[in-house]
């Protein structure tokens, strides 16, 4: 098995358990849980738990929940299912909101070291005096309370005696500080709102900032990975590890995000999409989202073998959808059961079978011989797909043509006899005749064809559902729109049908499929025997790289 690709990040791990310097790594995957995880997530997620695992540590699954208006227990839950669905397990279930007495505590030590107080300043008053990038900001009228007074106004904070937007709880650092974060950040702000964990016990949540470090340092975190744009937060992060009585000190140490390619990742701008209707919901599989990839037939083998191969690294950059698709399409090729399914029917009729049916079993898989087999039927009337038959062939057709011959696969060769046509002067119906002594798998006729065709037998097919799923947008960088409907791709969805071998016809809702010469297909989760939908997951090759 070829070793996995090093990064910064795991040459350092390595590095630092040579030297001594940790005994265990411990890692934590942090989401916020009022959305849905995307594909960005996914990165995040298999660097933490994969670094975990790869050195025999531990990954906590934490939940940042310290904004109680925008979670809820079904992102809670759905969380987690993506998780076990992509292969981790986490070693811990935690949640900030089971620190929110110790973080009190210790935002009190803090106040009573002088290093905190509470700024009764309105929001606007505080962005004003912040400053900005070129220009310093000013100290709060509030800044030299007492430690008494602000002690005082922040256990009323606590009480739920001060109104929403009446008082933050900040840090004092400087007001002067080129980096913004120390410009006396916010601690603490009130929020009279039930929270989904601890319901009605808190009025004050603590801000990420705070509670970040925190919990880190109360798990027992050795590495706390954040993507770059936290990177101007960690002298923030580290200056309160440095004043607070924690039993641990965890290293903040950040990585470029995934930007992909023709994709947007702005929950804002997702809900958006979802509440307009421009999608069917979060889990439409045109969504970047883990449960939308999941219903479009990605595997999760897939989705982490692309986490691996686009690596870490502290240079940000954008990735091309092509290595998504490429990935999940790599791992398709050996793990999808192959069958034949007909798009658009052309009716064959095989003029000198004066039989009844003929069962073919068929592999699932011709390298994977352990995915089991099915019966196929070959007989007089059968569909191939319009496109493998040409009345004035091109050159390089080797398919179906007038006076040629042709093998259907598992089946027998056949010879063009005749055809008939439309009024339109299309082909209505194709005769053919089948040489018997050609079938696959026992021909020692010694004849020789260039071309083989998928094909069904016409009265034993099934008709199901099709749904031919495409990139969402039109451009490259749709995150970059305010409106990102404004370029959906019309064509990301086609709706049609298609006749499919029988044992397509069943509900088989794990199986990942390759319809054979068509693309790999998955059955919708919404599927029912009276009438199976299938979702195209991705094109055999990449279609994009033709139009572009």
């Amino acid at each position: 098995m070829s070793e996995k690709p090093t990064n910064f990040i795991r040459t350092k791990i390595s590095d630092q358990i040579k030297q001594g310097q940790i005994d265990q790594v411990v890692t934590r995957f942090p989401p916020e849980p009022n959305g849905y995880l995307h594909v960005g997530h996914a990165k995040s997620i298999c660097l933490n738990f994969g670094l975990a695992e790869e050195f025999g540590g531990r990954c906590n699954l934490r939940f940042d929940d310290t904004n109680p208006e925008k979670e809820s227990q079904e992102y809670i839950d759905a969380i987690e299912e993506d998780l076990r669905w992509l292969g981790f397990e986490w070693s811990e279930l935690c949640h900030t909101a089971d620190y929110f007495e110790k973080l009190f505590e210790w935002a009190l030590h803090l106040i009573r070291n002088g290093d905190a107080y509470v700024d009764e300043q309105s929001a606007e008053e505080m962005r004003e005096n912040r400053g900005t990038l070129k220009q310093v900001g000013f100290d709060s009228p509030y800044r030299d309370r007492s430690i008494s007074e602000n002690e005082s106004l922040f256990l009323k904070m606590r009480e739920g005696q001060m109104s929403e937007g009446a008082a933050v709880l900040r840090a004092k650092i400087s007001m002067s500080a080129a980096n913004m974060n120390l410009r006396d950040p916010a601690l603490y702000r009130i929020r009279h709102t039930k929270h989904p964990r601890t319901g009605d016990k808190w009025c004050i949540y603590p801000t990420y900032d705070y509670a970040h470090g925190q919990s880190d340092a109360i798990e027992g975190v050795t590495h706390s990975l954040c993507t770059l744009e936290f990177e101007d937060h960690r002298p923030l992060y580290e200056w309160l590890l440095k004043r607070l009585p924690l039993p641990s000190r965890p290293k903040q140490t950040e990585f470029s995000r995934l930007e992909l390619e023709g994709t947007v990742t702005s929950k804002r701008k997702l809900n958006s999409l979802v509440q307009e209707g421009y999608v069917s919901g979060w889990d439409d599989p045109r969504m970047p989202t883990i449960v939308g990839m999941r219903r479009r037939g990605f595997s999760p083998e897939g989705i982490r073998l692309f986490c691996e191969r686009i690596g870490v690294t502290r240079k940000p950059n954008t990735i091309e959808l092509q290595i998504l698709e490429g990935s999940i399409r790599d791992d398709l090729e050996s793990r999808a059961h192959k069958a034949m399914a007909v798009m658009d029917p052309l009716k064959v009729v095989v003029t000198n079978w004066d039989q009844g049916p003929l069962s073919l079993r068929v592999p699932w898989h011709p390298k994977r011989l352990e995915l089991g087999s099915r019966t196929m039927l070959f007989g007089r009337e059968l569909y191939i797909d319009r496109s493998d038959f040409e009345l004035d062939p091109p050159d390089g057709f080797f398919r179906l043509v007038p006076g040629g011959s042709v093998r259907l696969k598992y089946g027998f060769i056949v010879d063009f006899e005749d055809v008939i046509l439309d009024d339109k002067g299309s082909a209505k119906e194709v005769h053919v005749r089948y040489d018997p002594e050609t079938r696959s798998g026992q021909d020692k006729s010694g004849r020789k064809v260039k071309g083989t065709i998928h094909w069904v037998h016409a009265e034993s097919a099934e008709e199901v559902d099709v749904r031919l799923y495409d990139r969402m947008f039109t451009v490259p960088d749709p995150g970059n729109y305010e409106d990102p409907s404004s370029v959906i791709n019309p064509e990301s969805l086609i709706l049609g049908t298609a006749h499919v071998e029988p044992a397509l016809g069943h509900l088989m809702p794990e199986a990942y499929l390759q319809f054979e010469r068509v693309g790999f297909f998955k059955q919708d989760p919404a599927s029912g025997q009276g009438r199976l939908t299938y979702n195209r997951s991705v094109t055999l090759k990449d279609a994009w790289t033709k139009k572009s």
